[in-house]
């Protein structure tokens, strides 16, 4: 989790760069933030959670490359190196799900390998020198098909088609990946197309319908989850209508994704996944809300102030308060982890099983994630 933390914290201090609020410490620090947040921090937790579910040694060598690669992105003479490590740990994290495979397929296993191949493909592209607006599709099939794979994993057990429908969708987001790489046109608003769909299918089945009524984690998490398909929607619809997304599109469908939807998903999952690979409780806390609602509400201004009207000023406050909201995210998580202390019990709470029964618990009662992960309540 190491290197995962340091591409979380160089992706904010390159994002500060990128809104001229900081100068750039490092001479790659701003071309390697999309690159860095994506495969280098998100690659690695969801590669490291996937490594713990498998259980195999060598599973673990996904997200040591993915991170390193993510790390050695930020040193020019290093690109080469970094190149290989993203490449490399992709490639591992296919053959992860090769493994979970062949223990037990399904149409939820079958979206999250479809999204390593998305990541594969991304970090192929970025070895080839393509331009990160070229790679932008993959990085976004990768972070959008890794969760949604989760959440039909637990979806299934409200019913047994919403598998199958996902994987039909997520085929179809895949199919809009590879459109906008050979004809970015056309091919973007197929990608928007898929990507309606599938938020559609995801938030219709999501049982985040029903716990958001509840209290404790069940509604904190419900909540950053519903919030994260309403950004994935927005998204959908800018590459549907934006065809080819100009300067301010292109900003505002990027982060509709990765810190609208994929940010508030991690913030939503922290409490769960976390335990199952660090070995320590992270209780929920009312405090959680304090970076979830700082994330949404600087992305709303970022994007409705800065992108939608132009206004330059409400792009770079609400990109700060982004960079705010993802600190104190850092900050809260610690703290909590901090104070959970040692979790027994080993790794369990990172199996299908526990996850299925943390996000189907019951809406009552404020549930902390030691309880949550150990005992499925």
């Amino acid at each position: 989790m190491v290197p995962a933390g340091a591409c979380l914290l160089a992706g904010i201090v390159g994002g500060l760069v990128l809104l001229d609020v900081l100068p750039e410490p490092m001479p790659a620090l701003a071309q390697s933030h999309g690159l860095v947040m994506t495969l280098g921090f998100l690659g690695t937790v969801i590669a490291l959670e996937r490594a713990v579910a498998l259980g195999r040694p060598w599973g673990y060598l996904a997200p040591v490359a993915l991170g390193g690669g993510g790390l050695s992105a930020l040193l020019v003479p290093a690109q080469t190196l970094s190149s290989v490590l993203l490449v490399l740990g992709s490639a591992v994290l296919v053959g992860v799900y090769a493994a979970l495979w062949r223990r037990q397929g399904s149409a939820a296993l079958a979206v999250q390998s479809l999204a390593a191949v998305m990541a594969l493909g991304a970090a192929t592209l970025a070895a080839l020198g393509a331009p990160v607006s070229v790679a932008v599709p993959w990085l976004a099939g990768f972070v959008v098909l890794t969760i949604a794979g989760e959440r039909a994993e637990l979806a299934v057990l409200m019913s047994t088609h919403i598998g199958s429908r996902v994987l039909v969708a997520s085929a179809g987001v895949s199919i809009g990946v590879f459109a906008a790489t050979l004809w970015p046109s056309a091919g973007s608003a197929l990608l928007g197309a898929g990507v309606i769909v599938l938020t559609a299918v995801l938030a219709g089945t999501d049982v985040a319908r029903k716990t958001v009524g509840g209290t404790g984690l069940p509604r904190f998490a419900a909540a950053a989850m519903l919030a994260g398909y309403a950004w994935l929607g927005v998204a959908g619809i800018i590459w549907l209508v934006g065809a080819e997304p100009g300067p301010r599109a292109y900003d505002a469908v990027i982060h509709a994704v990765f810190l609208g939807f994929a940010m508030s998903m991690v913030m939503a999952h922290a409490p769960i996944i976390l335990p199952a690979v660090l070995g320590r409780a992270l209780p929920y806390s009312p405090a959680m809300y304090v970076p979830l609602v700082t994330l949404h509400a600087g992305l709303a201004i970022r994007l409705l102030g800065g992108d939608a009207y132009g206004l330059e000023v409400w792009h770079d406050i609400g990109g700060v308060v982004n960079v705010i909201a993802l600190l104190a995210f850092a900050l809260v998580t610690v703290v909590s982890a901090t104070r959970g202390g040692r979790r027994s019990g080993g790794t369990a709470a990172g199996t299908p099983s526990a996850r299925r029964a943390v996000a189907t618990t019951p809406a009552h009662g404020a549930v902390d994630a030691h309880t949550a992960a150990g005992a499925g309540s």
